[in-house]
């Protein structure tokens, strides 16, 4: 879904975006032109693991073959991190040759599809004036948005402001949710899937209704119409991802995770356990902290935060300090919330994920409160 800069200079790609930009304006396509929308597929990488989408504009009569690409950004940013997790990092478009746009996803062993659009000259016209003039001016700057706001829902909103009998949408029925459609996406990247899991809260469990994935695209564009007609006048398969050079991790597998878990258990001792219930309160805090701070609207209201509980270290810290008034409360609230996000996650895309932290979890409370009260028992004998 984005690029980081395509592997040329930041520089040198702004460099290229003004000259094109600039012999662009007033510049008429002639009637060989041919407007195509790239779909690039998954990298082995996070940010390329949901594809990529451009938009090609090829007019052998003029000598030109432009790739515009909304999904560049800058890693020299100020602040780059935290402005992404908040959600104003502005990504921008630019703009390279297709034999260079080609090149790299070749290299990247990245699947490259293009599908020519059958626009009339006027059309195919307005589209790359609209292009060129956002990548001349400030509109080339967009605040990115993981569902709302990406290469592709650019790339849709562009190509549908010079359709006039259609709109392309994303395929319905939806029926399933965010969290459904971006999961496979993840199926060779564990931690990563979890972690994303872990940090999205309640809206990517809402219906998947938002035309945002490259690969979404495609498939809404082989059966759009304009008119009568298919609007897509041709499809062509540049490069095939090879299997075999997919990259795998011996780590990155449920089973290290699992291991880890076990090993808590098994260890069966009362510092390790205190340290894994603290450092879960930590994280919850992490989590309401990023929900509040964020403007990604995928990260609010993280019921996660009941599995990874913030209550965790109170807990702790009354547990080690006898307070049993204090501790019995802390413990209650914490058993409590458990079940009802344990009863609540079932119904999730991302419970069989889950499940171990809250079979943890629940061990762990199980063993405190018996430690406590154990210890309790002896001081009292011991009078």
């Amino acid at each position: 879904m984005i690029t980081i800069t395509q592997k040329v200079s930041f520089l040198f790609v702004l460099l290229f975006s003004f000259a094109n930009a600039l012999f662009a304006q007033g510049y008429r396509l002639s009637d060989q032109a041919k407007i195509s929308v790239i779909t690039c597929g998954s990298g082995d990488q996070l940010y390329s693991i949901f594809g990529h989408t451009a938009v090609r504009i090829h007019d052998t009569a003029r000598d030109l073959d432009i790739v515009f690409n909304y999904g560049t950004f800058d890693f020299n940013t100020p602040n780059f991190y935290l402005k992404f997790v908040k959600g104003d990092l502005d990504y921008l478009l630019t703009t390279t040759s297709f034999h260079q746009f080609l090149y790299e996803y070749q290299q990247d062993n990245r699947d490259v599809f293009e599908q020519e659009l059958a626009l009339t000259a006027e059309q195919k016209q307005q589209l790359f004036d609209k292009l060129t003039k956002n990548v001349f001016s400030e509109e080339r700057f967009y605040r990115y948005k993981f569902i709302d706001k990406n290469c592709t829902t650019m790339a849709v909103d562009k190509v549908n402001e010079v359709l006039s009998t259609t709109k392309i949408e994303k395929i319905k029925p939806y029926e399933k949710s965010y969290r459904h459609v971006l999961n496979p996406y993840l199926d060779n990247l564990f931690y990563e899937k979890l972690g994303i899991n872990i940090i999205f809260g309640h809206r990517p469990d809402t219906e998947a209704c938002q035309l945002f994935l490259p690969i979404e695209f495609f498939k809404s564009l082989e059966i759009a119409k304009e008119g009568s007609k298919p609007l897509v006048a041709k499809t062509i398969t540049h490069n095939i991802q090879d299997k075999t050079k997919i990259k795998t991790s011996w780590w990155n597998t449920s089973y290290t995770l699992l291991f880890g878990l076990l090993l808590v258990i098994v260890v069966n001792n009362k510092r390790v356990d205190n340290i894994y219930l603290i450092l879960c309160g930590i994280m919850g805090i992490f989590l309401l902290g990023v929900g509040l701070y964020s403007l990604h609207r995928e990260v609010l209201w993280n019921y996660n935060a009941l599995l990874f509980n913030p209550l965790y270290i109170p807990l702790v810290f009354f547990f080690w300090n006898e307070k049993t008034a204090q501790f019995k409360k802390m413990w209650y609230a914490s058993l409590v919330l458990l079940l009802l996000y344990t009863i609540y996650l079932a119904f999730k895309a991302h419970f069989l994920q889950l499940v171990p932290f809250i079979g943890v979890n629940a061990i762990l409370l199980y063993r405190l409160n018996k430690r406590f009260f154990l210890s309790i028992s002896e001081m009292e004998r011991a009078k």
